[in-house]
C-alpha cells in the first residue's frame, strides 16, 4: 500500500508516495535520485548504505522510508557545501584513502557522525566510529589517518 508523505534530505523536502514497506535506500536512489548511497550487502553488515538521520549514522537499506518523515536526513552528497568537498572528504583523497571508492560514502558519514561527537577522537575512537563500515580495498589505516587529520584541523 502507497503512502504519501515527505522526506527531508539534504535540506531540501522531497515529497514522495511509496509503498510502505520501502526501504530508505531504495528511496533515496530511485525516488529522490541521489545515487551516492550504495547498495553492498542488503543485510546492515558492510555499511555502504550509510546515511545520518538527525545526526546519527543509519543503515538505510534496514530502515523503511516512512520512518524517516519528519527527521533530518544527511547523504554523501550532502557533504559538500556547492561544488566543493568538505575537509574529510578532500582528506581522504589526499591521503590516498580511497581505491575502488565503493565503501566511501558510508565511511564518510560514520566519520561525519563520529566527528561531530568528537572533537578529538582517539585512533580506537575512530576505528570504534567505523566498525560498522567494511572496506575490502585499504586496509583502513589511510582511512583513519584522514579522519585523524580532519579532527586536528588539516
Amino acid at each position: 500500500m502507497s503512502e504519501s508523505f515527505q522526506l527531508r534530505v539534504n535540506d531540501v523536502e522531497y515529497p514522495l508516495s511509496v509503498d510502505q514497506g520501502r526501504n530508505l535506500l531504495g528511496v533515496i536512489r530511485t525516488e529522490i535520485g541521489l545515487t551516492g548511497t550504495k547498495e553492498g550487502c542488503d543485510d546492515c553488515e558492510c555499511g555502504a548504505c550509510m546515511v545520518l538521520i538527525d545526526g546519527q549514522p543509519v543503515n538505510s537499506c534496514s530502515y523503511l522510508a516512512v520512518q524517516a518523515q519528519g527527521r533530518e536526513i544527511t547523504t554523501v552528497e550532502g557533504l559538500a557545501e556547492g561544488d566543493e568537498l568538505d575537509r574529510l572528504q578532500r582528506n581522504l583523497l589526499e591521503v590516498g584513502g580511497v581505491q575502488c571508492g565503493f565503501c566511501t560514502p558510508g565511511m564518510l558519514m560514520s566519520a561525519t557522525a563520529l566527528l561531530a561527537e568528537h572533537d578529538d577522537p582517539s585512533d580506537d575512537e575512530i576505528r570504534i566510529g567505523l566498525s560498522g563500515n567494511l572496506c575490502r580495498c585499504t586496509g583502513y589505516a589511510r582511512i583513519i589517518e584522514a579522519v585523524r587529520r580532519t579532527a586536528d584541523g588539516a
